[in-house]
């Protein structure tokens, strides 16, 4: 649906003024649609207050707004337009279970025997007047430029200078995309050094990791090695001494070494150095040592 909002009272009003700000932008060659739902443009929020001088508890109104913006195209651009009848802030009494304005109150005749019980707040209700709001459908910029009606003035007498206001505003729009374009490509290409320099930070940790692995690993092989050996001496000499023991006592001890070598299963010590890993072998470099 159009982007047209409005009350009931106001919405014949509303019909009129789109029809013709709609044919008075396409007389000139641009185009009035519904959002192309290929492309992501988005709806602006709008305050439909007439003064929106108090900031709202929530973020926006709980009006209705069309699940896909109306746009004019200036060439390929689009500008969003909403047109929206205002609300002003009424005194409102509460007489006889409902709310009447305040200048409609007829208080009645005074006796001592009727008491008004009666009391007054404000409300924001719709004032008859509209707003035209154009806009940046496109996430990137934040732009909007208004035109609203007074008590005095309408819309439809300024409908020739809204119509080149916007084609003027297209022109704005365009430098405000461009340079937020520019922006965004010099956040990407720092967002891209700053990832390379962490990956390149990463890779050295990396690198520096694998040599400390490597280093302590092979301290860890020699250790092994050195005890083999030495467990391998202290075996060979047990061997060598039974040799001149008795043949009785020689006969036990050797047992016992081999129930010890048994236990011990073989380990040679050339095994421990084949497992060992280089730093490369640890982790293989993404980027050239400068």
């Amino acid at each position: 649906m159009a982007d047209i909002t409005a009350s009931q009272a106001c919405l014949e009003k509303a019909l009129s003024f789109t029809s013709d700000l709609f044919n008075a932008l396409e007389a000139t060659g641009h185009r009035v649609i519904l959002g192309p739902r290929d492309e992501r443009l988005r709806r602006a929020t709008i305050d439909e207050r007439e003064l929106g001088k108090k900031q709202r508890r929530y973020y926006y109104g709980n009006l209705w707004s069309p699940y896909r913006p109306t746009v004019v195209y200036i060439g390929d651009l689009a500008i969003g337009l909403a047109i929206i009848e205002m609300s002003e802030e009424v005194l409102l009494r509460y007489v006889g279970g409902k709310y009447i304005r305040e200048s409609d109150y007829v208080p009645p005749k005074r006796s001592r025997h009727h008491v008004d019980h009666t009391w007054t707040t404000t409300r924001d209700l719709p004032s008859g007047r509209l707003r035209l709001v154009a806009y940046s459908p496109y996430w990137r910029v934040d732009w909007s430029t208004t035109w609203q009606e007074t008590k005095n003035e309408s819309l439809q007498s300024s409908l020739k200078s809204i119509a080149s206001s916007i084609q003027v505003a297209a022109t704005e729009l365009v430098a405000k995309l461009e340079e937020a374009d520019r922006k965004a490509e010099i956040a990407r290409l720092e967002q891209l050094a700053a990832e390379e320099k962490r990956q390149r930070q990463e890779d050295r940790r990396r690198v520096e990791q694998s040599i400390q692995e490597s280093k302590e690993h092979l301290g860890q092989i020699i250790q092994q090695w050195s005890n083999v050996m030495n467990v391998e001496r202290f075996l060979a000499g047990v061997q060598q001494r039974a040799g001149g023991l008795p043949e009785a006592d020689r006969g036990a001890i050797l047992e016992r070494l081999k129930l010890a070598r048994e236990f011990l299963g073989t380990q040679d010590p050339l095994n421990f150095f084949l497992s060992w890993k280089t730093p490369e072998e640890r982790y293989q470099p993404r980027y050239a040592e400068e």
